[in-house]
């Protein structure tokens, strides 16, 4: 038997519920998950191992801390893609988006998704950016 390894997504997110179902519905889709919930272990996680992909909140113990682990991953894995999935639209009105270039270059993210995306979708779009 073919020992196929998984894709290692890293997920960062305070919100134990969501982090609970999130890596229950990425293991299900077939990959490995190593799921925290502080940007402190997020940045020891990525000092100890490249992920084949990220999937962060964007505000936990800080409003920014979404946008300061990207900026981590990417100055030490520049390939590796980054997904942001937060509820800041919902609860801050503001809008954000990866679409131009001058947005990617200050959020260093390679897509902005909205909470509450179907699973189906996630999982489309995580195989997009992983090129499987």
């Amino acid at each position: 038997m073919l020992n196929i390894e998984k894709k290692k997504i890293l997920l960062v997110d305070d919100d134990a519920d969501y982090l609970y179902q999130l890596s229950i519905a990425l293991q299900d889709m077939g990959f490995e998950v190593i799921p925290v919930d502080t940007q402190k272990e997020a940045e020891n996680v990525v000092q100890k191992m490249k992920p084949d992909l990220a999937i962060l909140d964007l505000m936990m113990e800080n409003q920014d801390t979404g946008f300061i682990l990207c900026h981590i991953i990417k100055d030490k894995y520049p390939d590796v893609p980054i997904i942001i999935a937060s509820a800041v639209t919902a609860e801050t009105g503001l809008l954000f988006d990866v679409e131009s270039e001058d947005d990617r270059q200050w959020i260093k993210a390679d897509l902005f998704l909205d909470k509450g995306i179907r699973m189906d979708q996630l999982h489309k779009e995580i195989n997009k950016l992983l090129k499987i």
